[in-house]
């Protein structure tokens, strides 16, 4: 069952900038972006290597503080400037999940337990954190490999584990990073379409960085980074807006 939105905030930066070194090795990776994401929306950042969305995704990920500007996760401010304002390693695991290129499983366990160690990390006792698992693996569509390790895997099924590990704290944000890169096109757009499902039904924030543009139209909004700066997609350009 979809959660009901209400439009609420789920990730917002304001004139986020980072710098690295100075003087005449002074780069400037990230200048003055500003991106709304509100829950149950999943927005796509593109642009070309180099350009600044992995130092924007790290930012927002609270992994790479910025050297100046604002990261909210909700209606907290969660940095200011280099500053942190919250416990950044507890909120990074309750409030942020993280979907990659690769899926990163952990190859000695299985799809269930590579969900459950997500929840057992923090707290939640092992009985509970396997029948969350394999709730989130049966909405995922892969509860009949709950078992299997994963290198019996397909690699959809794997980014499908991998989402439902990024989901287990039931975080605010999920952040997805070419989570497609290889992946085929029809296996390609089945993920796209789960971050598109995710946000529904979990009321998440999701930025996906992708140089996929078979699939935008997936998304709410599309934004472009060249450069180090970020601008929004025109919308007569952007995806169809109905769902």
């Amino acid at each position: 069952m979809a959660v009901e939105m209400a439009g609420e905030p789920a990730i917002e930066t304001r004139d986020l900038t980072k710098v690295y070194g100075s003087g005449n090795t002074e780069v400037v990776a990230m200048r003055d972006a500003n991106v709304l994401v509100r829950k149950g929306e999943v927005v796509a950042l593109l642009g070309p290597s180099g350009s600044g969305k992995s130092t924007f995704l790290t930012a927002v990920g609270l992994i790479n503080p910025p050297t100046s500007g604002q990261i909210l996760i909700g209606d907290q401010l969660v940095m200011d400037g280099p500053q942190a304002q919250v416990n950044l390693r507890t909120f990074r695991r309750t409030q942020i999940g993280y979907v990659f290129q690769k899926s990163n499983l952990i190859t000695f366990l299985n799809a269930r337990e590579n969900v459950q160690i997500a929840m057992e990390l923090d707290g939640m006792p092992s009985r509970d954190a396997r029948h969350r698992a394999l709730e989130l693996l049966g909405e995922l569509g892969v509860a009949d490999r709950a078992e299997h390790g994963v290198s019996m895997l397909s690699g959809g099924q794997q980014q499908r584990v991998a989402v439902a590990r990024a989901l287990a704290n039931s975080p605010s944000v999920l952040l997805a990073d070419e989570p497609t890169a290889a992946l085929d096109s029809r296996l390609g757009r089945q993920v796209m379409e789960l971050f598109r499902r995710v946000a529904r039904d979990h009321g998440a924030g999701v930025i996906v960085v992708t140089h996929d543009q078979r699939t935008l139209d997936v998304f709410d909004a599309v934004y472009e980074m060249e450069d180090g700066r970020i601008h929004a997609q025109p919308a007569d350009i952007g995806p169809p807006k109905n769902s």
